[in-house]
């Protein structure tokens, strides 16, 4: 742990999914992975991926059609113990999270509860309006594509949303420099009403004008997983149910997804991963107030599920949590070009993003690494989870790395198995 220390108490933990984990693949240099045409090829890619690039462990499914083409773990869940890394393994999904958000909100609009241009404020018990754009109405729509104006105060968002769970061992030495740099507390989770209100209402302890840029709603793009929180909360709200059992009723249910939550409380620990800053350091259990952005459990099975599903969306075939108008809205662009920087991605669906024919999502949190990706067209699909930190300074670029190896070696596979 001796790398470790004040001075990289980092931003790149402030954003999490943006220029590393949806980034475009072809920007970095990387060595190309060769003649990988059969599952066995592929398991040894990966296999020697993992021992050979300091990653504790990961999952990889690869789905083509209505199948999945290959699904296999590799390293460890937990190294000292030297438990496997299985399909199973229970894993935090980071903002990968947030295209849950977006099946949840096309979900609610299903049922009417809003559309994508309700005012937010005809919705909420307290109005929340932008003091630099105090005449501006932002709505749905603005929350789902990140142009609402309300962005993540970074300070705010690390000490305030995260949290080391009642219990666990705080004298390391990673966790001191959560606790004593970052600001991050032990403490029980605190209801996400709770902890939204202490930052969008006017007398909120943390309230901060820094939560708003002067720009009218829709006509900036800026990541917030504030504003992802606050329509998590306007789910809540507007549908009587916690988000949580909103997402076990109408997402994880019907897809069968079994193993996995939004409900920190319902969470198997015994076949969860641990999260690791590198090999002999790991995380203490943590999770967020703000759950919603990030906050979502599952593991490579489930995830199987959920990434075949929303391909049969994609290809027009969508039934089961919707019917196929809803999965069209999901991944509708919704953006007039030029609002969403170009190296981040060409367009916005409902928290997917758009580019070069594929559609995605990325996350990052203490400890984890995940990303979900689809062709456009649903003809194939793939997501990694992986208990690698991609936060920190210096292992943002290592699982960056790491990733755009894994997809270049599965966009072979794929090529020669469709």
């Amino acid at each position: 742990m001796t790398t470790l220390s004040k001075q990289i108490l980092l931003l790149t933990l402030f954003f999490l999914s943006l220029f590393t984990s949806c980034s475009n693949d072809d920007t970095t240099q990387n060595p190309t992975p060769n003649g990988i045409e059969t599952t066995e090829q592929l398991s040894a890619y990966l296999e020697n991926l993992v021992n050979n690039n300091a990653v504790p462990g990961f999952s990889v499914n690869v789905s083509i059609g209505n199948e999945i083409a290959f699904q296999e773990s590799f390293g460890y869940a937990n190294i000292a113990n030297q438990t496997a890394y299985t399909n199973q393994t229970i894993n935090n999904l980071a903002s990968v999270s947030k295209t849950f958000v977006g099946a949840a909100t096309a979900k609610a609009i299903e049922q009417g509860l809003f559309t994508l241009e309700t005012n937010i404020n005809d919705l909420l018990p307290i109005a929340i309006i932008n003091p630099k754009h105090p005449n501006g109405e932002i709505k749905i729509k603005h929350l789902v594509t990140h142009t609402s104006g309300i962005v993540d105060v970074p300070e705010t968002y690390i000490a305030s949303n995260y949290f080391i769970l009642p219990g666990e061992d705080v004298t390391t030495n990673i966790s001191s420099i959560l606790i004593n740099d970052l600001g991050i507390q032990q403490m029980e989770q605190v209801d996400l009403e709770d902890y939204l209100s202490e930052i969008f209402d006017t007398e909120g302890d943390l309230y901060n004008l820094d939560n708003y840029l002067d720009t009218a709603p829709g006509e900036t793009w800026a990541y917030s997983n504030d504003a992802t929180s606050l329509l998590g909360y306007i789910i809540e709200y507007t549908s009587e149910q916690s988000f949580d059992e909103y997402v076990e009723t109408h997402i994880l249910s019907p897809l069968q997804m079994s193993d996995s939550t939004f409900d920190l409380a319902a969470v198997d620990f015994q076949t969860m991963t641990t999260q690791y800053y590198d090999a002999s350091s790991s995380f203490p259990r943590y999770g967020n107030h703000g759950y919603v952005e990030g906050g979502l459990y599952s593991n490579s099975d489930d995830m199987s599920k959920y990434l075949l599903d929303m391909m049969k969306g994609a290809r027009g075939e969508g039934t089961v949590l919707f019917p196929q108008n809803y999965y069209d809205l999901l991944f509708q662009e919704q953006l007039e070009n030029g609002i969403v920087p170009t190296e981040f991605a060409e367009n916005h669906g409902l928290f997917w993003y758009m580019k070069e024919g594929n559609i995605m999502h990325g996350g990052n949190s203490l400890g984890v690494s995940t990303h979900i990706q689809l062709k456009q067209d649903g003809s194939s699909g793939f997501f990694i989870i992986t208990n690698m930190d991609g936060t920190f300074t210096g292992n943002e670029s290592k699982w960056e790395e790491v990733k755009i190896l894994i997809s270049q070696a599965i966009n072979q596979f794929v090529a020669n198995n469709q």
